[in-house]
C-alpha cells in the first residue's frame, strides 16, 4: 500500500512539475505615424498608438486606426505563427522548455491626412453624379 501512494505521489509531481516550466508570451505592440491614435483590434479598443497587448492565438486580425484631423484607416493584418507554435513542437514550447519564450510583433501603420476637398471640386462631384442618373 505504502508503495502504491509513493508512486501515485511520484506520478502527481511529475505532471506538476511539468506545469511548471515553460512559458510563451505573445506580445503586440502596435505603433502609428503620428503617436497618439486610436487602436481597435477585432473591434476592441485597446488603447493608444504606440501600444503593447497580449494575444492568445495567431491569424487575421483586424486594425481600425483613427486620429483627429487623419483619416481613419481600416484594415487587416495576418499575424503568423513560429514554427515552435504547431504541432507537436508547442507542446515541448510551452511546457517542458524550462525557459520562458517571448514571441513579440511589431506593426506599423501610417496615417493620412484628411483632405478636405473645396467648394469648386464638390460641386463638380455633384454635377457628375447628377449627369450619371
Amino acid at each position: 500500500m505504502a508503495r502504491h501512494n509513493t508512486l501515485s505521489l511520484c506520478v502527481v509531481c511529475l505532471i506538476i512539475s511539468l506545469f511548471l516550466f515553460g512559458c510563451v508570451e505573445r506580445q503586440l505592440t502596435i505603433n502609428t505615424v503620428p503617436q497618439g491614435a486610436l487602436v481597435v483590434l477585432n473591434d476592441e479598443e485597446i488603447g493608444i498608438s504606440p501600444v503593447t497587448v497580449s494575444f492568445n492565438w495567431y491569424g487575421d486580425y483586424n486594425v481600425r486606426i483613427s486620429k483627429d484631423e487623419f483619416e481613419t484607416l481600416k484594415t487587416h493584418r495576418e499575424l503568423k505563427g513560429p514554427w515552435y507554435d504547431k504541432f507537436p513542437f508547442d507542446f515541448f514550447a510551452g511546457i517542458v522548455n524550462p525557459k520562458r519564450i517571448v514571441d513579440s510583433y511589431d506593426w506599423t501603420f501610417k496615417l493620412k491626412e484628411k483632405q478636405v476637398p473645396n467648394r469648386e471640386e464638390l460641386v463638380e462631384a455633384a454635377q457628375k453624379l447628377k449627369e450619371q442618373l
